[in-house]
């Protein structure tokens, strides 16, 4: 029996009759269509067709052989969606005229895990969600759906959790059904935010399940009449949600190459050169870490209700320094850039090609930031260079920055730079409410 056909017979024996054929636009957003499991074959050979044009950043024409777009199926990511009764879930990889399409961000992640799988190496990584839990308001305004969520300081809130339960406890059966290896779920120091740490894998697969985490629990929120919102910061006098990687990279050996014994942070010089890519490229790497209007209302010097933030706002590196943008931790990194809002292949793949610039160049070790950047820049000190302030700004880092471009993809990353001016120039045309308080009456 093919593998195609013993696959078949597997799902039709648990029920299923219709494949979940799952791509992501170039805004990280899941995108699909339900098709037969009698088709599995050709869903791995030619792909489930869709109208290239009708999707956010493929770059297609609207007619010719290049104007269609087809996600071929991986074998070997089909499962049960315990959502979704009698579906299974399928990712894709992009292709046009039959061959890998450079805009999909699935290849452009492919393409950066094939040049280290060259050198012998693998990249692991680790990432950790935060999202909020929302509703809106019968007069259509946006809230905190637990109306007793009101902590001041909410972090690791016992009675939210109490009340969450139902939600969180159906999310947890929905992702070990999936195949997650969960290690913890806590309310974050935002009303109505949380968090949930599962076990790292290697770049591509970890990649895929964070799509997959993110339709499992928007699924269980729907149930339960919230929204779980990946807005990086819905609350004005909050934190905000981040996206952390947790990086490293093992050779052939499994040995770990950002990791030393005799190091004071335990890093090795790949570790201290990967780490100085990143910083170097932190202009460019905003733009696609941290994507949207809303992103650099969480990347600001400021202040919340509850007294702490963990905003990166500054090109440091430090040892366990929350406060910095690369937080070394236990001979690996934690890039702190990134957030829910992001594509999270086009930011898994911008962080490899950075880091992966820093060690072929061998760049300068960035020097460790042992204080609190917060209280260095209340105190008025000299401070590291900071992070572009708004989008507009990461957007000229990003096409100012040939070298990343050149290594990301040119083709990506220009259809990026399209979409996200123009949602640049749509915010810029905006009069909210904030400016109309302060200047409709003021001269």
């Amino acid at each position: 029996m093919s593998l195609i056909n013993a696959a078949k017979a597997k799902l039709a024996a648990q029920g299923i009759h219709s494949v979940l054929t799952q791509f992501c636009d170039i805004h990280g957003v899941a995108r699909g269509k339900l098709v037969p499991i009698a088709q599995l074959a050709d869903l791995v050979s030619i792909g489930a067709g869709f109208s290239g044009p009708s999707i956010w950043g493929t770059g297609l024409p609207r007619f010719g052989p290049r104007s269609e777009y087809y996600g071929r199926v991986l074998l070997d990511s089909l499962r049960p969606l315990p959502f979704m009764p009698g579906v299974a879930h399928a990712v894709c990889d992009g292709f046009a005229g039959g061959v890998p399409l450079e805009t999909c961000s699935r290849q452009v992640l492919k393409r950066q895990v094939d040049l280290l799988v060259k050198r012998g190496w693998k990249l692991w990584v680790g990432i950790e969600p935060e999202f909020f839990l929302l509703g809106k308001t019968a007069d259509g305004v946006w809230r905190v759906k637990d109306d007793q969520d009101r902590l001041s300081k909410p972090s690791y809130d016992l009675k939210s959790i109490h009340r969450t339960q139902g939600l969180l406890d159906e999310m947890r059966v929905a992702l070990l059904d999936l195949g997650f290896e969960i290690q913890q779920i806590d309310h974050e120091d935002a009303n109505g935010q949380y968090e949930i740490n599962y076990r790292f894998d290697d770049a591509l697969q970890a990649a895929d399940r964070y799509i997959l985490f993110k339709l499992a629990v928007h699924a269980v929120a729907e149930k339960h009449d919230m929204v779980f919102s990946c807005m990086p910061k819905p609350l004005a006098n909050a934190p905000g949600s981040g996206l952390h990687f947790h990086l490293s990279i093992t050779d052939e050996s499994g040995n770990p190459v950002f990791s030393s014994t005799t190091d004071s942070l335990g890093l090795s010089d790949a570790g201290y050169s990967f780490a100085a890519g990143l910083l170097h490229h932190a202009d460019a790497l905003s733009a696609l870490c941290a994507p949207t209007v809303n992103s650099y209302k969480r990347l600001a010097v400021s202040n919340s209700l509850s007294g702490t933030t963990w905003s990166p706002v500054w090109k440091a590196m430090g040892d366990n320094n929350r406060t910095c943008l690369v937080r070394t931790v236990a001979g690996r990194l934690e890039w702190r850039l990134p957030d829910p809002s992001c594509n999270v292949y086009a930011a898994i793949a911008a962080t490899l090609a950075a880091g992966m610039h820093g060690i072929d160049c061998h760049m300068e070790r960035p020097q460790a930031c042992s204080s609190d950047l917060y209280e260095q820049y209340a105190s008025g000190a000299t401070m590291p260079e900071r992070l572009p302030r708004d989008l507009w700004d990461a957007l000229q880092g990003l096409k100012a920055d040939s070298e990343l471009r050149e290594r990301v993809g040119s083709l990506f990353c220009d259809e990026f730079l399209t979409i996200k001016t123009a949602e640049w120039d749509a915010y810029s045309q905006q009069v909210t409410p904030w400016e109309l308080d302060r200047y409709a009456s003021a001269y």
